[in-house]
């Protein structure tokens, strides 16, 4: 494959699948800041792999899968480096944009999603982008009862979060 060829499929798929770049982007990483550095550790990831993928599966779950582990590397190695220099992660974000009711409720259930584990926490994004149980069973490498188990357990932590989230306001 060429560059040029490289360049225009990496393209048209960033295009694609930029919107399901950021739902994990997001749900993976704290402040804009570590969202902007998981987004181009994700492409730049697709960007590498591009060569090596070899239509067993869709685009899509392709994609989903590398950014998952992109995602879940990162965010292991943002932990490591976050220990080591505690107080770097204790300075706040100095400008944020201001934060509006449905910004808030989404930014809650983000936030929420991101208290989950890792498994858990990608099980999340993936029902939430409409994935088949058996879509993602492959995409985790998991059974599909496995998947319908963890699943039900999610969406019971969620409700309890949500109502905690209603009783206590926004």
């Amino acid at each position: 494959m060429t560059f040029q060829e490289q360049g225009y499929i990496f393209n048209q798929w960033l295009d694609q699948h930029r919107a399901l770049i950021f739902k994990i982007v997001r749900a993976y990483g704290r402040t804009a800041m570590d969202q902007d550095d998981l987004f181009q550790e994700i492409t730049i990831q697709v960007w590498r792999s591009i060569p090596a993928f070899r239509r067993e599966s869709a685009v899509t779950t392709w994609i989903y899968r590398i950014a998952l582990n992109t995602a879940i590397r990162w965010i292991n190695k943002e932990q490591q480096y976050r220990n080591a220099n505690g107080a770097m992660a204790a300075i706040p974000e100095i400008l944020s944009p201001p934060v509006f009711p449905v910004e808030e409720q989404l930014n809650w259930l983000y936030e929420t999603i991101h208290q989950l584990d890792e498994i858990d926490r990608s099980l999340a994004l993936l029902l939430l982008d409409g994935f088949s149980y058996k879509e993602m069973a492959a995409i985790l490498g998991i059974s599909v009862s496995h998947v319908g188990v963890k699943i039900n357990r999610i969406k019971k932590q969620l409700i309890i979060q949500s109502k905690k989230f209603i009783e206590h306001g926004i």
